[in-house]
């Protein structure tokens, strides 16, 4: 690299050996930046794998858990300077640079983000702030996201992005005049590190299973006040699979209540439906107005295993109390008279 091309390149001045960060700072007046002894060619190589199972159900919220490797390498080294064989200070500072341009593989400072272009996946996470990673190394605890899958989701493969963004050191040149013979080290030596950033991309796959899945299609039934009532309720099966010896169960909160809170559906293949019949009451007090019930299938899968639905809502109303026909009471106390003098004029009859 030429003189000028470095002079724009050098972003910061830090001795490595601190472990400090590289920050803006101004170039000493002793540092001479025309040495640059070599110039690597290579960098970080980021892979990232998903941990554990990558099959989930429609509906759920998941944290995925993502484990970093850093697979970068060294592929070559390019001479700049040659060095003249007894000029101790520059075999001190091209030994130097040799041990430094090696760090070039570490990615520095990675953040990863974790994007859906797919409306029935959604990620909830922010971008994650993932550390440092050596070549070689693996990350010590695995990068976390939350997503959500729609519960309308077809069943099939997601592609998920990985956008992992860091720094990385480009080129390193040393400087430095004052030549120690005893302990054979150049006192004053000052390092200059050019870092640039980097962002690779990386598809993860999730899928959603094949399986069952209900959905409430239909709800009839007049429910009032003090009253008991029919509840027919359609449930279909909008999955993939069939559910065997499927039995539905409700339950019933306030102000219902039922002393038959199962129904039997039979096995529903994908696309069926079946109607669950539940004999409810209504306390007296219930206010009318539009209510919800919960419900879960319990059925047998394809593979013979017993499972649990979701939660499938059932929306129902509890209606006004009927009205009775005014004057009501004095009808049917008039009703009651006319039938004891009936009964009375009948009863003299036969005597006579």
């Amino acid at each position: 690299m030429n003189k000028n091309g470095f002079f724009i390149a050098v972003t910061t001045l830090l001795v490595l050996c601190w472990g400090i960060l590289p920050v803006q700072a101004a170039l000493p007046e002793n540092f001479d930046i025309s040495d640059n002894f070599y110039t690597v060619y290579g960098g970080p190589d980021l892979s990232a794998t998903l941990i554990g199972d990558n099959e989930y159900s429609r509906g759920d919220t998941v944290t995925l858990n993502v484990e970093m490797m850093n697979k970068g390498v060294i592929t070559g080294f390019k001479s700049e300077n040659k060095v003249s064989v007894g000029n101790y200070v520059d075999q001190m500072l091209q030994q130097a640079e040799m041990q430094y341009e090696a760090q070039a593989t570490t990615a520095v400072g990675i953040l990863a983000t974790l994007k859906s272009d797919d409306p029935n996946i959604k990620v909830k996470s922010e971008s994650q702030q993932a550390g440092t990673l050596k070549q070689g190394k693996q990350s010590s605890s695995p990068t976390k996201f939350t997503i959500e899958i729609n519960k309308n989701a077809s069943a099939g493969t997601y592609p998920l992005t990985l956008e992992l963004s860091y720094k990385y050191q480009n080129n390193v040149q040393v400087g430095g005049d004052n030549f120690d013979g005893t302990t054979g080290i150049v006192t004053n030596k000052k390092v200059g590190i050019w870092y640039e950033n980097k962002t690779q991309k990386q598809t993860i796959e999730i899928k959603v299973k094949e399986e069952p899945y209900f959905e409430v299609t239909n709800v009839t039934g007049d429910l009032y006040p003090n009253e008991g009532g029919m509840l027919h309720v359609t449930y279909k099966n909008t999955g993939e699979k069939p559910a065997k010896d499927a039995t539905v169960r409700i339950s019933a909160a306030d102000p219902f209540s039922t002393t038959d809170d199962q129904a039997y559906l039979g096995t529903l293949n994908a696309g069926e439906s079946a109607v669950a019949i539940f004999n409810m009451a209504v306390d007296e007090t219930a206010t009318p107005k539009p209510y919800s019930l919960n419900s879960e299938i319990l059925y047998e899968d394809a593979d013979g295993h017993k499972q649990v639905s979701d939660s499938v809502k059932i929306n129902t109303e509890v209606l006004p109390a009927k009205e009775k026909l005014p004057g009501y009471q004095m009808v049917t106390g008039i009703a009651f008279m006319a039938l004891a003098v009936c009964f009375i004029t009948l009863r003299k009859k036969s005597k006579d």
